[in-house]
């Protein structure tokens, strides 16, 4: 936890700051360990202190043991007012693309000056530590399990609804916290919907049926999408499937440090374009993942950050065709200086389940 607050603490150098102010949930765990639900953080060049109600002081003494733990007197803003004037604090630095209008009115009152640091912390968070990379790799594990657990129970007439929950109970009995997002489970013509959460759609023989899903682990998310059919599919979707799987392994194999997203976005989208399926792959091809299911760096036809060692981010390439189905291969990778370390290792060859 020091190396964050090391970090962080450079931020108020470089921006000329008296103090900082954290009033974000992630940013908050990351550079403190506290995993309440409310309170704020105050950092300083030479002290840290972290404010809560009485509900959680106990804990905080435990989990944020390099912060001087303040018990909240009345509401938190007026308890972090007071705090501010009695410090002196002139020049404060906050999250101004995450905090709200209101809560800026009410902690600018005074002679003080608040100042937006941008997405400063979160900058901090793209290269994960040994333990945060720990985390990430049991989260992949989990859900490469529960993927091999679904193929043993997915078939034709099962509605999508119904495998969703086969698949969140299994992810909690391998030891996930929770699932990281809402399991998207999109068969047959609702495979064409990126975002298609699951429904009451029955699977049908020849369906093919994509799952988007994560868990979440010691505060840490994995992401992993894979597309198999029940029945024999379609010769099409055989063949968009085949496209889909040779852009993502091709942006895996390459995809290393110094790299912007915009490179290794273009490799797997020019590959489905040559294909003849460019318009049908409408997003990004992946995302940083950490604490937050979607966190810097993001790799798209319009990012221009540049990939480092210990970044984590996911590779997902898909073709999408209206009335007809879509396919979406994604896994899990680390960013190492002559590649990439693929966290989530399933299968990715098209798998056709046999019909009972």
């Amino acid at each position: 936890m020091k190396h964050r607050i090391e970090k962080a603490k450079l931020i108020l150098k470089d921006q000329d700051l008296d103090a900082l102010l954290v009033l974000t949930d992630y940013n908050r765990r990351y550079l403190s360990g506290f995993t309440g639900t409310s309170g704020a953080l105050i950092i300083t060049c030479s002290e840290q202190f972290l404010f809560t109600d009485f509900r959680y002081t106990e804990q905080a003494a435990k989990q944020a043991t390099e912060y001087v733990i303040v018990e909240q007197q009345g509401d938190l803003m007026s308890t972090l007012q007071r705090h501010i004037k009695d410090n002196d604090y002139q020049n404060i630095g906050f999250e101004g693309h995450i905090v709200s209008y209101d809560t800026y009115v009410k902690l600018n009152e005074g002679s003080h000056q608040l100042k937006p640091i941008g997405e400063a912390i979160e900058h901090i968070r793209m290269v994960k530590d040994e333990g945060e990379i720990a985390n990430i790799k049991k989260a992949a594990e989990i859900v490469d399990k529960a993927y091999e657990y679904i193929l043993t129970v997915a078939k034709a007439g099962m509605t999508e609804k119904e495998l969703k929950a086969l698949l969140e109970s299994k992810m909690l009995h391998l030891g996930a916290d929770d699932t990281s997002f809402d399991t998207i489970v999109a068969s047959g013509y609702r495979g064409a919907l990126p975002h298609g959460v699951a429904s009451d759609k029955v699977i049908e023989s020849g369906d093919m049926v994509t799952l988007d899903f994560g868990a979440y682990y010691n505060g840490y998310v994995s992401d992993i999408t894979r597309t198999f059919a029940v029945g024999q599919p379609s010769d099409e979707m055989i063949k968009i499937y085949n496209i889909v799987l040779k852009a993502q392994k091709t942006a895996v194999s390459q995809i290393k440090s110094g790299m912007t997203g915009m490179e290794i976005d273009k490799i797997a989208r020019d590959i489905i374009a040559e294909a003849g399926y460019g318009e049908n792959f409408g997003h990004s091809l992946g995302h940083g993942i950490g604490l937050e299911i979607h966190e810097r760096p993001m790799l798209s036809h319009k990012a221009d950050n540049i990939l480092q060692p210990n970044h984590c981010v996911t590779v997902e390439p898909g073709i999408y065709v209206n009335g007809i189905g879509g396919v979406r291969i994604e896994d899990d990778i680390l960013i190492q200086e002559n590649g990439g370390q693929c966290f989530t290792n399933s299968t990715k060859d098209l798998i056709i389940l046999k019909e009972e």
